[in-house]
């Protein structure tokens, strides 16, 4: 257990060294959610409990999350159609490190920018409730974790076939986004919609998220994605773990 908590260590610093030397990469990324917000935020009227940022803006983290873990496996396709992947697969280093280590390091940009869309939305109306807020990170930072495993474990799949691991992330992608009512409520949808949701692991997710950032830290949807969180986190290692001891 030792050695694999220290070869995690290792390649989590490795990973996660990119993006400290090129921290400009986290915030390009962040152009989308960015232009959600702009263009669909004015379109939402105020709800009874305040400004309509209060509902739209986890949505937008977790939307963030959700496109920034889905495409790390074209780093490790990248690494793998270069060689660098087959010479750390000869390394000393554990094979369950390998993929645990990669999806740890989803953390850092997920943190990173949940914090800068918050700066900018505050200015704007949005009151944010640190404590809310940080346990909101916990459980989504479960659920990038999730996430980018099964993004690492696609790309072990497509190797050889980048066609492959694309449309599989771009198939998936937008149904996920919009069955969890990050842009637009379902609530008042038709009943196929809404059972299609209770599927979602997502869903769960983002209500969590709009609980918390609310200040609502005892509500039942806190626990519910607490719960859908770990299951990912839980699904994507197991299915991911198993993938990179395979991989030859």
């Amino acid at each position: 257990m030792t050695s694999l908590v220290t070869d995690t260590q290792v390649v989590f610093s490795r990973e996660l060294r990119p993006v400290i030397r090129d921290p400009f990469s986290v915030i390009f990324s962040m152009i989308q959610p960015l232009f959600f917000l702009a263009l669909f935020a004015p379109l939402l009227p105020d709800t009874g409990d305040g400004s309509a940022l209060q509902w739209f803006v986890p949505g937008i983290i977790v939307m963030s999350c959700l496109f920034g873990s889905s495409m790390t496996g074209s780093n490790l396709l990248f690494e793998m159609q270069t060689g660098s992947h087959e010479r750390m697969l000869v390394t000393p280093l554990r094979r369950p490190a390998l993929l645990i280590g990669r999806a740890l390091k989803e953390i850092v940009p997920m943190v990173a920018q949940a914090a800068l869309i918050v700066v900018v939305c505050i200015p704007f109306g949005f009151e944010l409730h640190l404590g809310g807020a940080v346990l909101g990170l916990l459980i989504l930072a479960g659920f990038c974790i999730g996430l980018g495993a099964l993004s690492y474990t696609l790309a072990l799949a497509s190797k050889n076939k980048e066609w492959l691991f694309w449309t599989v992330q771009q198939t998936l992608l937008f149904p996920l986004l919009l069955l969890a009512g990050v842009l637009l409520p379902i609530d008042n949808g038709p009943g196929w919609l809404r059972t299609l949701s209770h599927f979602n692991p997502m869903t769960y997710v983002v209500n969590a998220e709009r609980a918390l950032f609310s200040g609502e830290v005892m509500a039942r949807s806190t626990v519910e994605g607490l719960i859908a969180a770990a299951g990912m986190a839980a699904l994507g290692l197991f299915i991911g773990v198993r993938a990179m001891q395979r991989s030859d």
